[in-house]
């Protein structure tokens, strides 16, 4: 970037020095390649030139040998070094995994998707063949595929058929720094299942753990002193732009940051911003397309572009697609691109230092989907994206003060969520969460508080001889959360499935209204059509089934301030659940016009997630007594129903509820446990 651009931004930034490489002397210095280039995504260059272009080509035998010698091996390497496309393919063509195939998790489903489609170009095989990949609710694989991309929840999902894993020889754990929760439950699974399978003289399994960056002597440790080996690209300099003061309204001055880079820089240098969620993307890329409009006139083209879990392939993919001539991208993201994949063509990172994260407290039993700031080791593999093909810059939306104030590391999240979906899965695997060889321990308070809920649920005997009961092996079939395992199993009893389902479905994506700031009257007119007076659940059933129905559903939700693509997530979810409940011979019956069962199949399920309304006008959640508030977005916000069930709480503040719909008292105490019944009637009695 040129001086003058510089200079231009330093009102509002500080220029700091770079990050520090991986290579920092903490780490086996074993392999380099120096002179290798990155990846240049679905670029113009040839497979073959491409491929021997990335640094671990030039590691390929020795890397083998570590690999070939080692039951278990870790392997450090910076993203775009090509590590997760090119170590599966060498271990394959190296026939190293026999008769087995090779399974690579990713801790994202776009990660998966996208690595499998690349690697299946490389390999000239048809996706699903050789290479496949498998996402909740999609698989795309044979009984040809040899190379399974796959989510670390599927991995963990096929344990509960097979806790030996005896498909694979070769189990290869990719970004195990993010420790998402199942992750850490793997980690317990493969480690046992390794060593039962050496102590049995079964074939033996290799695993291989990778990595940007991760504490590895920690990981190591946890591995029985597994050799460590680092894979060196070349990570060209970041200039890091701090903030010079805090900034109330990030989104404002990354708004401003945007336009700022898009006026000066050369075109075809790409802009990568971090951002919390998919309304905060939408919100932001409807800002910058009315900026960009106006700009048209001068300067490149800029597309804007979203990233997030729940946005559809294809357009996932667009991402990922080399811009345009005389073109900018500008790609708004969540922390999905810190480290899962790697776009081409960014030179900018925008880092607004915030994160969203839900956190459970065993003490209150409640889940907070809450907004925060990121750690130390976020934000550097944030900056680092600006490096990967050329000299980058990152803007920092956050000052030096409040980066030295960040946590080192991101709390693992086995250790502040809810575990009644872990705890469950072990179970069905005849394995007690209090004696899992866990890497880090989650609180035993939350495992208790885990037991204590699948109990209440009838997925276990009791807490004392934590069993599973038939009910709880069926709720376990479901990639749900048990709470919604068990709201489905009562719709059997009571005649809905067809309805709980498509609910269900549509609560495992995001908002399905849409509100855009200059014609708010008008979305809320239009949402109004689908309002049910007993709350979201049923609103949200009926806008899909108003969608469902529609011939042209892009059109209707164009007219109705509806998401299409959210809309879309849930038929493809409400597609795959169907089929599991035929799967699992659960007759798909419907309530017709009685919408009050679904509501009583709700309390089943999230009897936990009650509140009261009290004298002074707030409610209360029943057995924890935390203040709580409809969310506005609700269209329960105006009113005050005496009893509400609840699908989640986000603090914003103060404590929002969503997913709100009213409850009829009585209900509670023909469904809900025992020991709820008389929570429930006891905080009743107390408000009256």
């Amino acid at each position: 970037m040129d001086s003058k651009y510089k200079t231009g931004l330093t009102n509002g930034y500080s220029p700091q020095k770079s990050g520090p490489s991986q290579d920092d002397g903490h780490l086996p210095k074993k392999f380099r390649s120096d002179d290798s280039t990155h990846s240049k995504g679905y670029s113009s260059v040839s497979i073959s030139k491409h491929r021997r272009s990335l640094p671990v080509f030039a590691v390929k035998s020795r890397l083998l040998e570590e690999i070939n010698n080692h039951s278990t091996l870790i392997i450090i390497g910076e993203t775009g070094s090509g590590k997760t496309t090119q170590i599966p393919q060498y271990i394959h063509d190296a026939r190293l995994e026999k008769s087995g195939a090779i399974a690579i998790t990713q801790p994202r489903r776009v990660a998966a998707i996208t690595v499998a489609l690349r690697v299946a170009t490389e390999m000239g095989s048809p996706i699903g063949h050789g290479v496949g990949y498998a996402v909740r609710f999609e698989d795309v694989t044979s009984p040809e595929t040899k190379l399974k991309y796959l989510t670390d929840g599927m991995l963990l999902r096929e344990a509960l058929i097979d806790n030996l894993l005896m498909s694979y020889n070769v189990i290869i754990l990719d970004e195990a720094h993010e420790r998402t929760i199942h992750t850490d439950v793997l980690f317990g699974i493969v480690k046992q299942a390794q060593s039962i399978r050496r102590a049995k003289n079964f074939k033996p399994l290799k695993v291989i753990l990778m990595s940007a960056t991760m504490d590895v002597d920690h990981f190591s440790s946890y591995f029985d002193d597994a050799p460590v080996v680092y894979l060196q690209g070349r990570q060209f300099p970041v200039n890091i732009m701090q903030a010079l003061k805090s900034h109330e309204d990030y989104n404002f001055a990354i708004l401003v940051t945007v336009f700022q880079i898009h006026r000066e820089a050369p075109p075809n240098e790409d802009i990568l911003v971090f951002l919390t969620g998919q309304e905060e993307i939408e919100a932001m890329v409807y800002s910058a397309r009315l900026v960009a409009k106006d700009l048209m006139k001068s300067g490149p083209q800029l597309r804007v572009l979203p990233l997030y879990a729940a946005l559809a392939q294809f357009q996932q993919l667009e991402v990922l697609r080399p811009g345009l001539p005389c073109s900018r991208k500008l790609i708004l993201s969540t922390n999905i691109a810190e480290t899962s994949i790697t776009i081409p063509g960014v030179k900018y990172v925008i880092d607004s230092g915030m994160v969203k994260l839900r956190t459970h407290n065993p003490t209150t039993g409640m889940d907070s989907l809450k907004v925060q700031r990121i750690s130390k080791a976020q934000a550097w593999q944030r900056a680092g994206r600006a490096g990967r093909e050329g000299p980058g810059t990152c803007y920092r939306m956050y000052t030096d003060e409040e980066y030295n104030n960040m946590a080192e590391m991101t709390v693992p999240e086995i250790q502040r969520c809810n575990l009644s979906g872990v705890v469950l899965q072990l179970l069905a695997m005849g394995v007690n969460a209090l004696s899992f060889d866990f890497m880090d321990r989650p609180p035993v308070e939350s495992i208790m508080e885990a037991m204590k809920k699948l109990s209440y649920l009838s997925a276990i005997i009791s807490i004392n001889r934590p069993e599973l009961t038939p009910l709880g092996h069926q709720m376990a079939a479901f990639p749900l959360d048990p709470h919604y395992s068990r709201v489905i199993l009562a719709a059997r009893d009571m005649g809905c499935v067809e309805e709980v389902v498509t609910l269900v479905a549509v609560l495992s994506g995001e908002n399905l209204r849409v509100t855009v700031s200059k014609r708010r009257e008008d979305a809320a007119s239009a949402h109004q059509k689908f309002a049910s007076p007993t709350g979201d659940h049923i609103t949200n059933l009926n806008i899909f089934r108003a969608y469902n129905s529609a011939s042209m559903k892009k059109q209707f939700c164009f007219d109705n301030f509806l998401n299409n693509r959210n809309l879309e997530y849930a038929a493809g979810v409400r597609s795959q659940l169907l089929d599991l409940c035929r799967h699992s011979n659960i007759p798909i019956s419907s309530c017709g016009q009685d919408r009050d069962c679904i509501r009583k199949c709700l309390i089943a399920g999230l009897f936990g997630n009650l509140a009261q309304l009290q004298r002074e006008g707030h409610y209360l959640t029943v057995g924890s007594n935390q203040v709580v508030a409809i969310h506005p977005s609700s269209v329960l916000f105006r009113s005050k129903p005496p009893l509400v069930i609840y699908g989640e709480v986000v603090q914003t503040g103060r404590c929002y509820m969503r997913q709100v719909s009213s409850i009829d008292p009585e209900w509670v105490n023909h469904i809900a446990p025992p020991d709820f019944q008389r929570k429930i009637n006891a905080c009743l009695n107390a408000s009256m």
